[in-house]
This record gives structure tokens, sequence and C-alpha cells, in this order.
């Protein structure tokens, strides 16, 4: 039976799947989607006029005026919205796998038949800090510097320097200190 264009296409590109998943299995350990394997996170970074030394991954969906410090981690299926307002990233950042930051909001809009406007308002990450999966953090929300934000946990307020932070909606429950290039993670519950 006589194969068409379009099927030796799918073959080839099979079989280039097939070499570069070995390659990176032998070489990092890892086994990425295919879209993971032909992207370049670091050019991706740079595409988007991010700092150095910063990685995006090419399942990141990224809108508007997102601003990108260097040292900084965006992990896989992440949603950076700075469609309502500017999004600011800091340096030495990590994003974790999931997180969703968001610079608008549309529910009152929906709620009246949009006669409302979409509120819009701009969200800050400062530096040295920790995203954890799955969080979410919404319009007029200012991270401070050396803060963790727990996996899963909703972030909707400003949040001090320092802070670790946790739950829905995110209650401060500890913080960081750093002295003398160690770091602490105190929390206030012992707990933890």
């Amino acid at each position: 039976m006589r194969r068409n264009s379009d099927e030796r296409d799918l073959d080839e590109i099979v079989q280039l799947y097939k070499k570069l998943r070995c390659k990176m299995k032998k070489k990092w350990n890892r086994v990425l989607p295919f879209q993971e394997l032909i992207s370049d996170r670091w050019e991706l970074a740079e595409f988007l006029k991010a700092k150095k030394d910063t990685s995006v991954y090419n399942n990141s969906y990224i809108y508007g005026d997102v601003r990108i410090g260097r040292n900084t981690w965006i992990g896989p299926y992440t949603i950076l919205d700075g469609s309502g307002g500017k999004l600011t990233i800091g340096d030495y950042v990590s994003i974790s796998a999931g997180v969703h930051v968001y610079t608008h909001n549309v529910v009152k809009s929906m709620l009246s038949g949009g006669k409302i406007p979409y509120e819009r308002k701009r969200v800050r990450i400062g530096n040295n800090t920790y995203v954890g999966p799955y969080a979410i953090i919404t319009m007029k929300s200012s991270i401070g510097n050396e803060c963790v934000i727990g996996a899963h946990s909703f972030v909707n307020s400003k949040i001090p320097n320092n802070s670790i932070v946790v739950g829905i909606p995110g209650k401060i429950i500890g913080k960081t200190v750093i002295k003398k290039g160690k770091v602490e993670l105190v929390y206030f519950d012992k707990k933890h």
C-alpha cells in the first residue's frame, strides 16, 4: 500500500521526537513533551526581553505587559497575564508549574451584563521569591522580596518582604530570615 506525503511527514516527526527524547533522557535524565524538546527556554526568555539567565517554558501563556528579571525560572503550564496592567517579576524568582498570575478581573463586568468595565490593576512579585505550584495571584497583589508562596495558595493582597504565605486566601504563617548567607524559614505555629 502506498503512503501519502502526510503520513511520511508524520513518520519523520515521530522519528525526530524519539531521537530528541532519547538525547534528553541520556543527557539530563528527563522525558519532555515534543514542544519542549524543539524549543529553547532561554531563547524564549530573550525574545520576551527578560533579563539575563532567565528561562521560560514553551508552554507558558504570556499576555500583555510582562517584565521578568534575571535568573528567574518560569515553569511549565503557567499563565502570566499582564493584559490588565503591568506584571513585574523580580530577579531570582521561581514561578513553579501551573502558577497563574492575573492583572485583570472580569467578574463584575460579566455580572453586570458588560455595563461595568473589566477591573485592571498591576501585580508585582519581588526579588528572591519562590511561588509554589498552582498558586494563583490576582490583580492588585504585591509580593515583597524574599517571600515563599505555598503551593495552591491564593494571593489577593499585599504581602510584605520576608513572608511565608499559604492557603486560600493566602495568610502569612511565618517569615524568612536571611543572615550571613544562610536562609531560615521561621513558622509562627511550630507545627510546620
